[in-house]
């Protein structure tokens, strides 16, 4: 036993007992266990993380000695303190409680979703004496140059992908009900508070132009924030600083399946208990000569460079390959108990995820989907659902030949007879391919088709391919069926990456 300090409901130390993780302080009202002690017994104040005995966020105290009551407290064992369940029965339920977006169709998530369901493409030509003589000029720019949206020596220290991700993940922690003051203003612990962003390229435009740089006037023309700004977890780092964010910044890496492996990533560490809140998605701008050189060389962009509002054409029987886009799409996912206890609005549950790999080629999909139909049926295993519980699927169908006919195949096999009722949608018709940034922007299509009960229609998918059995929407949006509750987003990527979303309407 020990002597504690309780005002008000608070607790803090005595110099007479020495409070250590693993205690438990009884007030009167509520029972905590001692997650992290942040200042010695002999000092006037002192920060205590407290964890919930029955559930519910951490709290953390930061308290002064005041007029003394004597409570008791219990030792627990380390081992016998409650451990956060792992996958199965009784595991942690993972909610959606913010949106955020900066892409070729608008700047924020309203622009997002208003030009989605207009069927509008945002695919433009790019111009500038750089892109002269290219065999593709064509891409999606972002709507808003995001540097004009945050502090100009603020700005400075990013590359393009970390402002598009900072940017977005502002306006999903303002739309989760949070401070943009940070964790602390928010009412959040830092340390129980995550990121998870993925990318593919990161800041490797900052690096050319470095070159440009060093080759045209020298060293010294080389800004010195070159390389923290090549590295691709700059996007991760800097929003985990905007935000204060303690618990975790990582980045996932998985070719165009990265921002949705980052989302899966996020919702496994909610669930086990490592974090409350995590901001998770995926940012990419990468649109500068060399890459666009480098993918038409490998013949897997479109060349309509005189016709580029319609050059994205996903499941549509005249593709000739994807367009090149640049954005951001971060969403905040929390558990359950967290997210209501601060009365936060809940989108829908993030319910599932799946993983897989084709082991077949570097850049070529298998054929047959069989690695897409092993990431489809582990999403909905993960979410406790079936085929007959799928209402609406977002494809990644990029416009390029191969790569579609094989998602179309593994949707099928995995939909079976249910495949006709089931209304699917590819957005980089309209917003080219985001690479890194097109898994969490995808993401946000999904929870945001589950929330109005609609489908946009596929920009540029004028006549789907024979071959290609599923209810493709094209020209108008559509309702979703009655039936079901389950909404799948889908992302592949080169060397045969899949990851599979499942989120689940709130019932």
């Amino acid at each position: 036993m020990s002597e504690d300090q309780v005002m008000g409901g608070e607790c803090c130390l005595l110099t007479t007992g020495e409070l250590v993780p693993g205690d438990v302080i009884a007030t009167g009202v509520d029972s905590w266990h001692v997650v992290m002690r942040t200042a010695p017994a002999s000092e006037a104040r002192t920060r205590l993380v407290l964890r919930p005995v029955h559930g519910g966020p951490d709290q953390e105290r930061l308290v002064a000695r005041r007029a003394r009551q004597v409570v008791r407290t219990v030792r627990v064992d380390p081992l016998e303190l409650p451990k956060p369940d792992g996958p199965g029965p009784g595991r942690r339920r993972v909610v959606v409680t913010g949106l955020g977006a900066l892409t070729p169709l608008g700047p924020d998530v309203a622009g997002l979703w208003q030009g989605l369901l207009s069927g509008r493409s945002a695919v433009g030509a790019v111009t500038g004496e750089e892109f002269d003589g290219l065999p593709v000029r064509l891409a999606a720019v972002a709507a808003v140059d995001p540097a004009q949206l945050l502090p100009r020596t603020v700005a400075r220290r990013m590359n393009r992908s970390a402002q598009l991700a900072v940017v977005a993940a502002r306006e999903a922690w303002q739309d989760a009900g949070l401070d943009l003051e940070g964790t602390r203003a928010s009412g959040l612990l830092p340390t129980r508070t995550g990121v998870s962003m993925g990318t593919i390229i990161g800041g490797a435009p900052v690096l050319v132009e470095a070159q440009r740089r060093l080759a045209e006037r020298g060293p010294r023309a080389v800004s010195p924030f070159t390389a923290p700004m090549t590295v691709p977890s700059s996007c991760a780092a800097q929003i985990s600083m905007d935000l204060d964010i303690r618990g975790e910044a990582s980045t996932l890496v998985s070719a165009c399946a990265s921002g949705t492996e980052a989302i899966g990533h996020a919702i496994d560490r909610i669930r086990a208990g490592h974090v409350d809140l995590m901001v998770t998605g995926g940012a990419e701008a990468v649109i500068v000569p060399a890459i666009l050189a480098s993918f038409a060389a490998m013949r897997a962009v479109s060349t309509r460079n005189d016709e580029p509002a319609s050059a994205s054409r996903p499941f549509d029987k005249n593709r000739d390959g994807f367009v090149l886009g640049e954005g951001a799409g971060v969403l905040v996912l929390e558990a359950e108990e967290h997210a209501r206890a601060r009365g936060a609005h809940i989108y829908c549950e993030a319910a599932g995820w799946g993983l897989s790999a084709d082991a077949f080629h570097m850049v070529a999909p298998e054929p047959s989907g069989r690695g897409i139909e092993a990431a489809l049926r582990a999403a909905l295993a993960d979410a406790d659902a079936t085929a007959a519980d799928v209402v609406h699927v977002n494809a990644h169908a990029t416009a390029t030949v191969e790569g579609d006919r094989a998602e179309a195949r593994a949707l099928g096999r995995v939909l079976g007879a249910h495949a006709p009722d089931v209304p699917v949608t590819a957005n980089k018709g309209a917003l080219g391919h985001l690479q890194g940034g097109a898994g969490g922007v995808e993401a946000i299509a999904t929870v945001l088709a589950l929330r109005d009960g609609l489908v946009p229609p596929t920009a540029g998918c004028d006549d789907v391919e024979d071959g290609i059995a599923l209810d493709v929407v094209r020209r108008s949006p559509r309702s979703l069926p009655l039936d079901g509750d389950i909404a799948l987003s889908d992302s592949f990527g080169f060397g045969g990456h899949n990851a599979v979303l499942a989120f689940r309407a709130l019932g």
